[in-house]
């Protein structure tokens, strides 16, 4: 097989695109931990994200996030192009603060979630789900 440049710049382009891919998505969620929890430390505590260990169909994984005592949930889908899933905010008249959606996900990747406290700290807790068909990324 013979190969002109233009097709050699393109496969090298190519290859380095997804190289350079993954550590973008890591970088806008690290960008996104920061903006959400302004600097600040994040510790564990009374959060929990439900979501399957194993998801048939990346295109509606279900999840629930639920954390006593939150002022607002954020949740990050790591692996994704764009890792932002949601975040949900609870007012003072809230009966619970938990929050249930389906997400999609572009592959086998961590489910990670934020809470911000009532008193102003931050807690968060983590899931990893194994997708067996694509979501994303088809």
């Amino acid at each position: 097989m013979k190969l002109t440049r233009r097709e050699t710049l393109a496969l090298g382009l190519a290859a380095t695109t997804v190289t350079v891919l993954p550590f973008r998505a890591v970088a806008a969620a690290e960008d996104q931990i920061a903006a959400f929890t302004g600097g600040a430390d994040i510790g564990s505590g009374d959060i929990t994200l439900t979501a399957p260990e194993i998801a048939e169909n990346g295109n509606t994984v279900p999840i629930g996030v639920e954390a006593p005592g939150a002022v607002s949930i954020m949740v990050l889908a790591m692996g994704n192009p764009n890792p932002d899933v949601g975040t949900f905010n609870f007012g003072p008249l809230a009966g619970s603060q938990s929050a249930s959606t389906r997400i999609r996900l572009a592959g086998t990747q961590d489910v990670l979630a934020i809470a911000k406290m009532g008193d102003g700290s931050f807690i968060q807790t983590s899931s990893t789900v194994k997708v067996t068909i694509g979501g994303c990324g088809g």
